[in-house]
C-alpha cells in the first residue's frame, strides 16, 4: 500500500495515552476536531470509515489503520455506508518526528532529523535511532493480535492496566515498525546497522574500509551507499561522528585531559582531534568543556 510514512526519533518511543473504540451505524460519520494535539491512530474492525485530513479524504477499510496528525483538520469525509467499528488509540511523543512521501525521504532527511531531536529533547549525547510507521497501513495477523490485548486488559485494576497498556502499545508500534520497509530497504537497513553495531563496539581501534570489507565481506563502495541510504553518511564520516560524540561525553564527565580524551576514543593525535572538534562544534574541546560542564 503506497502511504506517506512517519518518521519518529527515540527515545523517548513514542508514548500510549488513550484507548477506546466506537460503533458507526448507516449514515453515521466521524466527529470534526481541530488540533487536538495528540496523534490519533485509527483501527477499523469491521465495515468501511470514510475519513479526511486537511482536505484530503480517503476510506479506511476493514483491517487497516489510518493515523491522523496532531496538528491538523480531521472530519467524517462521508456517512458511513455499512455498520463500522473502529478501535482508536492516541497517542504521543516528545522530540522530533516528521512525514515523508516515502522512505528514500526519510532517509534522506535522517540524520537533520536527528540533530534536530537532540536539541529539543535535550538528548545531545544519547544514541538514537528511528521509528517508521506508515500513515496508512494494512495491518498483519500478528499486529491485530497485539491489539486486541486492550481488551483483555479492560478486567486489570487501573495501576496494572496503565502499565500493560503502554507495553502494548510499544509491542504494536514496533510491529509497524517492522513492517513498514521493503524487503529491499529492509536489506540495506540491516546491513547498515551491522556496519554501525561494529564502529559503536570498536570505534576507539583502527577502523578502516579495509577492515570493514573484511569484517562485512563487502566491498566498501557497497558498504557506503548502504550507510549513505540509512545514515547519511559513509562508514568512515560515521566514525569519526560518533568518535567526536564520545569525546563530548567524556569531557563533560570525566576530568581527563584533552590529550587522554582523543586517545580514549581513537584519535592518534591531540592537534587532529582539536582541529576536527573544532571545525565541527564551532569551539575547541576545552571550550566546549568550559561552556557546558557544570562548574563546583
Amino acid at each position: 500500500m503506497d502511504t506517506a510514512i512517519l518518521h519518529f526519533i527515540s527515545p523517548p518511543i513514542p508514548y500510549f495515552v488513550d484507548f477506546g473504540y466506537a460503533n458507526y451505524g448507516v449514515g453515521d460519520s466521524h466527529i470534526e476536531r481541530n488540533e487536538i494535539r495528540v496523534f490519533d491512530l485509527i483501527v477499523v474492525r469491521k465495515g468501511v470509515l470514510p475519513i479526511g485530513e486537511n482536505g484530503q479524504d480517503r476510506e479506511i477499510h476493514e483491517g487497516e489503520a489510518f493515523i491522523l496528525l496532531p496538528n491538523g483538520h480531521h472530519y467524517g469525509s462521508a456517512p458511513c455506508k455499512t455498520d463500522t467499528e473502529i478501535i482508536w488509540i492516541h497517542f504521543q511523543t516528545f522530540g522530533s518526528w516528521q512525514v515523508c512521501l516515502d522512505m528514500d525521504e526519510c532517509m534522506g532527511n535522517q540524520m537533520a532529523l536527528i540533530e534536530e531531536h537532540k536539541k529539543l529533547a535535550y538528548l545531545n549525547h544519547a544514541d538514537v535511532s528511528s521509528i517508521f510507521i506508515p500513515k496508512h497501513m494494512k495491518l498483519s495477523a500478528k499486529a491485530m493480535e497485539v491489539l486486541e490485548t486492550f481488551f483483555q486488559q479492560a478486567h486489570e485494576p487501573q495501576s496494572l492496566r496503565n502499565w500493560k497498556r503502554q507495553a502494548t502499545f510499544q509491542s504494536f508500534l514496533q510491529h509497524l515498525n517492522r513492517e513498514s520497509s521493503s524487503s529491499a530497504n529492509n536489506t540495506s537497513i540491516e546491513l547498515a546497522d551491522r556496519i554501525e553495531l561494529f564502529i559503536r563496539q570498536n570505534y576507539a581501534s583502527d577502523i578502516t574500509n579495509s577492515v570493514l570489507q573484511q569484517k562485512m565481506n563487502y566491498h566498501p563502495n557497497y558498504l557506503a551507499k548502504m550507510m549513505l541510504k540509512v545514515y547519511g553518511m559513509t562508514p568512515m564520516n560515521y566514525l569519526q561522528y560518533y568518535r567526536l560524540e564520545q569525546s563530548k561525553r567524556l569531557l563533560l564527565q570525566t576530568p581527563w585531559p584533552i590529550a587522554r580524551i582523543a586517545e580514549e576514543v581513537g584519535f592518534h593525535h591531540v592537534s587532529h582531534y582539536s582541529t576536527f572538534f573544532s571545525k565541527k562544534e564551532g569551539l575547541s574541546p576545552s571550550g566546549f568543556r568550559s561552556k557546558f560542564a557544570k562548574k563546583h
